[in-house]
């Protein structure tokens, strides 16, 4: 007879340890087991290199303010995302101080965001971009300036032989974040090690089917030279990257129809050169090429990951039909269904921009990669960056009135009606909004328990259910509470 548990949480990343730390701090007495298919976790989208380590908060990203026709802009998305960027830094001050996280300059580390643009339209819009934002209580702090002069103070890279005459502009927060998702990952899972969560690594979720008494079957295969095993569960949790969707699917529930993703890689040009990472102590970022998706917005930022600074800059697009890092060249293909196949159509004839750009990136060498990061750092020598591959993004397809099928850039949360399985599609912001979502997930999926687990949640993000944008004095003592738990000096 099969074990039951609680709890199956399926996928080794920063989703599935943010929810599994959340449900082991309000259950403890919960029974929880987590499934990785790779040895160890946090190796996909949540590893280091696989990602910019942005702690995205809307401080520097265009894409989530974007321009109306009319030339307004509304700031609504763009705090939002901050609102949510400061649930996670309250949970993770809370952690750290429960012993929970090592020392916070092992995972998250003071870098100014900072956005660069060229051209008078784009000069136009940064400014009447900051001439909103400067306003916002969470965006606190935001400089605007074209004086090359205080660019260079802010990051010299940017300005050595830059072109005169050039018309350019920058913003810059101070209180920007570098996170290693990574590490933080991985002492979130060894927290729930330690207090009696079974973390099965180099174990292969392989179907899921609902049993008449409202348990799911998970039937797992470990690796060579173990048999198949299988467990019931009560809940399960799917947070697998790009694999979510074939789970999904195999899990028959209806909420799953209609979607389908389609997978986007990338690759960085990093440097660990002392003489050039000296030199830049920001992210920046700046407008996305014409057709370009928003995962895809070139930025050059200082890192910080085992103790090691280092430049990455891109991302630079490339194509797989893998679903991950680690997936089947069969991904794309075996995902088609009746119910799917329309909507992903629409998408490939909606979107022929986006198939342009893709074509361009693929056929850029090295060469013309490093003159991509020359718009940024006119200095940049080819010998001094080295290309590595990041992770695959699954950006989300699905139904759409009026359109048939839209191509959908974010995070998506799917749950069947009765709660007893969730999954998590999408991409960016993903990781640095990972609390809100979950605890998006936890009244959604466990409305009858969430009103008994508010205190204790309270205890954790002291300002949930509030709006900190909303109230200056609020937000300006959130910030200062969780940069200082988090040893964060701007």
């Amino acid at each position: 007879m099969s074990e039951t548990v609680d709890v199956v949480l399926i996928g080794g990343g920063i989703m599935s340890a943010t929810l599994g730390t959340l449900l082991h701090e309000l259950q403890p007495d919960w029974k929880i087991v987590a499934f990785e298919r790779l040895s160890d976790v946090g190796q996909e989208s949540s590893n280091p290199w696989n990602n910019a380590g942005t702690g995205h908060a809307a401080l520097c990203e265009l894409n989530y303010m974007p321009q109306a026709a009319d030339g307004s802009l509304d700031s609504a998305k763009a705090v939002s995302i901050n609102e949510q960027f400061q649930q996670s830094r309250q949970f993770w001050s809370s952690l750290v101080e429960r012993g929970v996280l090592d020392a916070p300059s092992t995972f998250i580390n003071s870098t100014p965001h900072m956005t660069f643009v060229r051209g008078e339209k784009d000069v136009a819009y940064l400014k009447a971009r900051y001439e909103v934002l400067k306003n916002e209580p969470l965006f606190e702090g935001i400089e605007y300036s074209e004086d090359s002069r205080v660019i260079n103070q802010w990051a010299p890279l940017l300005m050595q032989k830059r072109v005169k005459g050039e018309p350019f502009a920058a913003t810059r927060v101070p209180a920007g974040t570098d996170v290693d998702f990574g590490a933080l990952t991985h002492q979130l899972f060894d927290h729930l090690q330690q207090s009696g969560v079974d973390v099965r690594t180099d174990t292969e979720v392989r179907s899921l089917k609902r049993r008449k008494d409202g348990t799911w079957r998970v039937k797992y295969r470990r690796s060579v030279g173990h048999a198949p095993g299988e467990v019931n569960a009560r809940f399960v949790f799917v947070g697998a990257g790009g694999w979510a969707l074939k789970l999904l699917q195999n899990s028959g529930i209806p909420e799953i129809e209609g979607y389908g993703v389609f997978p986007i890689g990338g690759q960085f040009l990093k440097t660990t050169n002392p003489a050039i990472v000296a030199q830049h102590k920001a992210k920046v970022y700046s407008q996305a090429s014409v057709g370009a998706p928003p995962m895809s917005v070139p930025h050059l930022d200082a890192r910080v990951v085992d103790g090691e600074s280092s430049l990455l800059f891109g991302p630079f697009a490339t194509f797989s039909p893998k679903f991950l890092k680690n997936g089947s060249w069969f991904d794309i293909v075996g995902q088609v269904r009746l119910h799917n196949l329309w909507p992903m159509l629409r998408v490939a004839f909606a979107n022929p921009d986006l198939i342009t750009y893709l074509v361009s990136e693929l056929v850029k060498n090295h060469g013309k990669k490093v003159d991509s990061l020359r718009t940024f750092m006119p200095t940049a020598k080819d010998e001094d960056w080295t290309l590595i591959q990041a992770g695959q993004r699954a950006q989300v397809m699905k139904k759409d009135a009026q359109k048939g099928g839209i191509l959908q850039f974010g995070t998506e949360v799917i749950a069947s009606e009765d709660g007893t399985i969730s999954g998590l599609l999408g991409a960016s912001p993903g990781a640095s909004t990972a609390v809100p979502i979950m605890l998006g997930l936890l009244q959604r999926c466990f409305p009858e328990r969430y009103a008994g687990w508010e205190p204790a949640l309270r205890e954790l993000i002291p300002t949930l259910g509030e709006k900190l944008n909303e109230d200056a004095t609020a937000a300006e003592a959130s910030m200062k509470a969780t940069a200082a738990a988090l040893d964060l000096t701007a």
